[in-house]
């Protein structure tokens, strides 16, 4: 695998409970890039994606991303895979009982981080990084959709990943917010990240242009 080549997917098959999602997948991804994968609902975007953090258990192929090898990764290496990488979810997946500052300490900490003054530091970086600086007190609740994605993200970006994945981070959004979102996410690729989204909406895609492949009848084709 080159050096500048964070994914590497040749031949692979996903399949959940006897259906086969996905067959005969190939990708592959480098630094800095930004790869949107579309297709319809059900297509196995979403599957793919899981896959890469073995949510979902790749049978057939090769796949490697960030130096694991996803079909031989031991289940106690999969922490040190998750947290090489930034997960950004549809329902941002936040702890609704405790402030935005506390959800992001929660992570950090249980990542190795102990040092008070260092988390301090680095909630305060990755809130500036999503333009939320002034909401670290918040609790979910009290936050719009856009600003709990914008946490979602900021979350995902604490340990510095290589490698962000985004499934369908605009789903739950309004079109306006969903655009501020995906401009976010470039930026934050411009800014030395690799990121790949799902999406189902070619509106965003048409108005932020990036390499795009496509889930359609189990096959990824490059658009």
């Amino acid at each position: 695998m080159e050096q500048d080549t964070l994914l590497q997917m040749d031949g692979v098959e996903l399949s959940l409970d006897e259906n086969i999602i996905l067959y005969d997948a190939s990708l592959t991804l480098r630094h800095g890039e930004f790869v949107y994968v579309i297709g319809k609902v059900g297509s196995g975007k979403s599957s793919l994606l899981k896959s890469l953090y073995c949510e979902i258990p790749i049978r057939k192929g090769a796949a490697t991303v960030l130096g694991y090898n996803l079909r031989k990764i031991r289940k106690r290496d999969i922490p040190g895979l998750r947290r090489k990488l930034g997960i950004v979810f549809q329902d941002f997946q936040l702890l609704i009982d405790r402030t935005v500052n506390k959800n992001l300490e929660f992570v950090l900490r249980a990542t190795g981080w102990k040092k008070k003054e260092d988390i301090r530091k680095r909630i305060d970086e990755v809130l500036v990084q999503v333009g939320i600086p002034n909401k670290g007190y918040k609790m979910p609740h009290e936050l719009s959709g856009g600003e709990q994605q914008r946490v979602a993200i900021a979350r995902a970006l604490l340990n510095d990943p290589k490698l962000i994945l985004a499934d369908e981070p605009t789903g739950n959004l309004d079109p306006e917010t969903g655009e501020q979102i995906v401009r976010l996410l470039h930026n934050i690729c411009r800014d030395g990240k690799t990121v790949i989204m799902s999406t189902h909406n070619y509106a965003l895609v048409e108005r932020f242009p990036a390499r795009i492949i496509k889930c359609e009848q189990g096959i990824l084709k490059n658009v």
